[in-house]
């Protein structure tokens, strides 16, 4: 389970964070200077802009006067997942057409943010910034930017796709079941939870199979693959949709299957027998074949 003191670099980080997102404070100053109208004035004008980068700009400054070294790049990843978890919020309570895409944006920091945190609180010693896995791979990168392009091109041309409130409220509901399923997942299991498959077993690793694991036997990979794809259905992608489902289906069948071996490896037929009471969680997976 989760750690009752959290350590320098989390600390740093939610503070950094929560630095960031005051970036919605901007449009409420404007509004009382009577200089601008509200949210989507404050992202679109020149006014605005200049007055946004300004704010980054000063931020950036205090926290290369406040850190240095491997803790100003802890600070400057929370600071500007903060600032995207801000904008978003501008964005969804802005009277734009952007709306669905604020969620996502408010999505996708939060997730990558909170990735970081909770490994620091649950299992300092991996802790580095990798841990935000905002350089997942090459192929993450690529997919997101993918999806960021068919949202623009379709609401280009197709703006009526990007409204389907119905839709973008589903894929709302997916993301935040998908999140709050993997955090659970890294809670539960506390400091037996790594980003990195281990292959050689500690002496304080466990096999954990009560809380969420007791419903699937993978629920990180359950709750991420959910969230993937919700990202998706929310942002009213089509295209993107069902390859993130089927690249994401892909590779957590791949992954489960390495990571079985090891546990199989690890924990031998206490494994086996968990394995046969408890699913993966996600479909048509079932995980690996092989017997100690």
């Amino acid at each position: 389970m989760a750690g009752s003191k959290l350590v320098l670099e989390g600390r740093v980080s939610a503070c950094c964070f929560l630095l960031g997102i005051s970036v919605v404070g901007i449009p409420l100053l404007s509004a009382l200077s009577f200089r601008f109208h509200w949210a989507e004035d404050v992202l679109g004008g020149l006014q605005s802009k200049a007055a946004i980068a300004a704010y980054i700009a000063l931020c950036n400054g205090l926290l290369l006067l406040l850190y240095k070294g491997a803790l100003y790049q802890v600070a400057v990843r929370a600071f500007f997942l903060g600032f995207a978890f801000g904008s978003g919020m501008l964005i969804s309570f802005g009277h734009t057409t952007w709306t669905h895409f604020g969620w996502y944006m408010c999505s996708l920091s939060f997730f990558h943010y909170s990735e970081y945190l909770v490994t620091a609180l649950i299992n300092p010693r991996s802790l580095s910034l990798d841990s935000y896995l905002i350089n997942h791979s090459l192929e993450y990168s690529v997919a997101a930017m993918s999806s960021w392009i068919e949202f623009a091109v379709e609401k280009f041309f197709f703006p009526d796709l990007k409204q389907l409130r119905w839709i973008s409220v589903l894929g709302l509901l997916m993301v935040l079941f998908g999140d709050c399923l993997r955090k659970a997942a890294m809670l539960t299991a506390g400091s037996n939870f790594n980003h990195i498959v281990q292959n050689e077993k500690a002496q304080s690793h466990i096999l954990v199979t009560s809380g969420v694991y007791s419903c699937f036997r993978h629920p990180s990979y359950v709750g991420w693959f959910y969230w993937s794809i919700g990202t998706q259905v929310l942002l009213c992608n089509p295209v993107c949709l069902i390859g993130y489902t089927l690249v994401s289906w892909r590779f957590f069948r791949e992954r489960i299957e390495e990571e079985e071996m090891t546990l199989v490896h690890f924990f031998g037929q206490d494994y086996l027998d968990y394995k046969r009471r408890v699913p993966t969680g996600l479909p048509f997976i079932s995980g690996t074949k092989t017997e100690p």
